[in-house]
């Protein structure tokens, strides 16, 4: 009969431990801590949960339907290759995802629904929380061979609370980050087995696996590559090493090259050979993206408008990762002290070796590095400090745990071997001091709203139920994938926006015919300029245009002009005309030929015209400023200018405006300061709103937005902006009328 060991039933309990915590406190974020109650029904979708937190979690879900529907990721094929005609319309793309969140949702959707009736939205919606607890369980395992138990279940604990992952893996955060931990630790800890393991047999069969894990990997997450090239790297410079100093490395090499034969060749099997390519093309990637130059110019840099592509500073880097960050930087020299001062004495439990060391330095150095690219690659830092932190409270309690046998004549030392419990105490009291912080660094993640409302969520079923399938719907890039959900219809832009993973690969692959040309950041120009733009005419030419050819239009006037800041003045000097006077404008102002001024007639004034619609909706006026960025954008110097653009709260004591921003106002007398300076204008949102001039000195205007609640504080040169006028008055314009309205988002058609 068995009989279960001790340790065994530590390992269970720790197990157990890890896991409760990672899931218990992850499942708070089903409650919508952060919001008031009176308030909570609003933020909470038809099964009773909150809407998602992340936006993505839509492209995922939408995905993940496609697949249940049709047995593919895409909405067609096209001679054998997946397309996506939701994103980037009309174009669309080929379908270049990581396909195992989808898998595994389908899955256990699928066994669920054996036994039960639960909605796959519901099912997308846990998944996270059951699957993140996991990265402490591998993390506290891993660790556990590396040390004692106390420092394993410090990491253990530190992963699953790690701020920065814990955010990005909550219920309602359905996105591929919830594999970025899980699988880079299972893959170097088989990597580090394979190394120290005596028996060839077995080293080959742990290296095989490792390489199994890693294609996992890349079937999980887009950025796999970048752990392949660190464990390649590492693994030639430990050859180098090994050769260098006279010792065998035969059977490292072996398994060096058998994990990568595994990775290499279930990644083409499985994902096509262009994979392989785009991981030979990676490091040209990387260079381009850290390099000055924006890869898209003249047009502008979407890119930078995303938060997590931002360069943390240090207290973001910190408020990331936690403690670990600092205890993970001291772990590393502490072991380097035990490898190299402490080898001989048997004080340490740890099974520390130079080849995890080196590996877990370098790994941290190229997290630091990392960074220059945002502060999503905080991920990548998170596992080695976090391991590097278990690892030193682990040779911390051994220390204190040597002063059981101390022969000290110091009445201090004496106490604890008279009195060896107190140890434990200071054991406990370790682990406590060292994880007791992550528990209130997650406090803020517990109070951050859904993504979506139901306000936005009706208005797009509204066009989801109202409008022709081939309607395509134009708003901000941060909507677009929720657009494509819940409205089931196209959009020109949406979070994958120039799909810049697939860049360096374009011109080996047929599907992309224009090659880095499209997708680009091009149309995030058009939008912005469409809406920042007091030019109504122009407006509807852009949205007609980008609705029924995409791309097509400045492509072909591309090839032309050979100049793509004429290709824009071109444009914006036809698009809000009629067809016979764009034409004489290209013929006679800039010398194109008739026959080529018909071809580019084709696509900005269309005989059939694609149908489109415009979605505003509250979320947009935190991303306001982007709109005029980029929509004003200078070609010449490829520059934007950062104009005045300010959202804010304000409180409204009867007609008084208070905030704590500096503005200040009266609404019946239709007067405001800013800052002490009396606006151009102060403008009334509504059908009932008004405007009124105050200071023709100033630069700014005061806008009072949703039913007087909110204020923006907005360049005066954009007063009549489109974007002034659809997103924040809500008034119906000379081109743009709404079709359905309610309090936080409005469906616009042209008149």
């Amino acid at each position: 009969m068995f009989k279960m060991r001790k340790d065994h039933l530590t390992l269970i309990a720790a197990v157990l431990l890890i896991f409760a915590i990672g899931f218990l406190l992850r499942i708070e974020s089903a409650y919508v801590t952060g919001t008031p109650v009176e308030e909570k029904s609003f933020y909470l979708d038809q099964n009773n949960l909150p809407y998602m937190y992340e936006l993505d979690s839509y492209y995922n879900y939408r995905l993940t339907l496609n697949y249940l529907e049709h047995g593919f990721l895409g909405d067609v094929k096209i001679h054998g290759r997946e397309w996506d005609f939701h994103s980037y319309f009309p174009s669309g793309v080929p379908l270049d995802y990581p396909p195992l969140i989808v898998y595994i949702t389908a899955f256990i959707y699928k066994l669920v629904n054996l036994v039960s009736n639960v909605p796959l939205m519901v099912v997308c919606f846990w998944l996270p929380a059951f699957i993140a607890p996991l990265a402490g369980v591998v993390t506290f395992i891993f660790t556990r061979r590396l040390t004692n138990d106390y420092g394993a279940l410090v990491a253990g604990i530190l992963m699953v609370l790690a701020p920065f992952y814990f955010t990005r893996s909550v219920p309602g955060w359905f996105d591929t980050d919830i594999f970025v931990i899980i699988f880079p630790i299972l893959i170097v800890w088989l990597f580090w087995e394979a190394s120290i393991t005596k028996s060839p047999k077995r080293s080959l069969l742990i290296s095989a696996l490792a390489g199994l894990v890693m294609f996992l990997f890349a079937m999980a997450w887009n950025g796999w590559q970048y752990y392949f090239y660190l464990l390649t790297f590492f693994g030639f410079l430990w050859i180098i090493s090994l050769f260098s100093l006279r010792k065998p490395f035969k059977h490292f090499f072996v398994g060096y090259i058998t994990f990568i034969g595994v990775t290499l060749i279930l990644v083409c099997l499985f994902s096509g050979y262009l994979n392989i390519l785009k991981l030979l093309y990676g490091p040209l990637e990387f260079i381009n993206l850290t390099g000055s130059e924006n890869i898209w110019s003249p047009w502008p840099d979407v890119y930078v408008s995303v938060n997590e592509l931002v360069i943390p500073t240090i207290g973001e880097t910190f408020s990331g990762i936690g403690l670990a960050l600092l205890a993970g930087i001291l772990g590393l020299i502490w072991g380097l002290k035990v490898l190299v001062k402490d080898k001989d004495e048997k004080i340490h439990s740890t099974f520390l070796d130079w080849f995890i060391y080196m590996l877990l330095v370098l790994w941290a150095l190229t997290g630091f590095l990392a960074l220059s690219q945002g502060s999503r690659f905080i991920m990548i830092l998170i596992p080695p400090l976090t391991i590097s932190t278990g690892v030193m409270v682990g040779i911390c309690i051994d220390y204190l745990n040597q002063l059981k046998n101390n022969r000290s004549q110091n009445r201090f030392l004496q106490i604890f071997r008279t009195k060896p419990y107190l140890i434990q105490i200071l054991i406990f009291l370790i682990v406590l001091v060292v994880t007791i912080p992550s528990f209130s660094n997650i406090s803020k993640t517990l109070e951050m709203s859904p993504g979506t409302n139901d306000d936005a969520w009706n208005s797009l079923e509204w066009i989801n139920y109202n409008t022709p399938e081939n309607t395509v719907v134009f708003s901000n890039w941060p909507s677009g994938h929720l657009i494509a959900t819940v409205a089931n219809r196209s959009v020109s832009l949406d979070g994958r926006m120039a799909y810049i993973e697939t860049v360096q690969s374009r011109n080996l692959d047929n599907a992309y015919t224009y090659g880095s040309k499209s997708p680009s950041t091009a149309r995030e120009y058009w939008i912005s300029h469409a809406f920042s733009t007091s030019n109504e005419t122009l407006s509807a030419g852009i949205f007609r245009m980008l609705a029924s050819s995409g791309d097509m239009a400045y492509l072909t006037l591309d090839n032309y002009t050979g100049n793509i800041t004429q290709s824009v003045e071109i444009l914006n000097n036809i698009l809000g005309v009629d067809n016979k006077t764009a034409r004489n404008i290209m013929v006679h102002n800039y010398n194109l030929s008739q026959e080529q001024a018909q071809k580019v007639l084709l696509y900005t004034h269309p005989k059939n015209p694609t149908p489109y619609v415009l979605w505003t909706h509250s979320e947009m006026f935190y991303k306001g400023f982007w709109i005029f960025h980029f929509g004003n954008w200078n070609f010449d110097n490829n520059k934007g200018t950062n104009y005045t653009y300010k959202f804010m709260n304000i409180d409204l004591q009867g007609d008084v405006i208070t905030t704590n921003s500096g503005l200040e106002g009266d609404l019946k007398n239709g007067t405001a300061i800013y800052k002490g300076e009396i606006p151009y204008c102060v403008i009334i949102s509504g059908e009932e709103g008004y405007k009124r001039y105050l200071n023709e000195k100033s630069d700014f205007c005061v806008v009072i937005i949703n039913n007087k609640s909110q204020a923006v504080i907005i360049d005066k040169r954009f007063e009549n902006s489109l974007y002034t006028k659809l997103a924040l008055e809500n008034k119906n314009t000379t081109c743009f009328k709404s079709l359905y309205k309610n309090y936080g988002a409005t469906v616009w058609g042209q008149v």
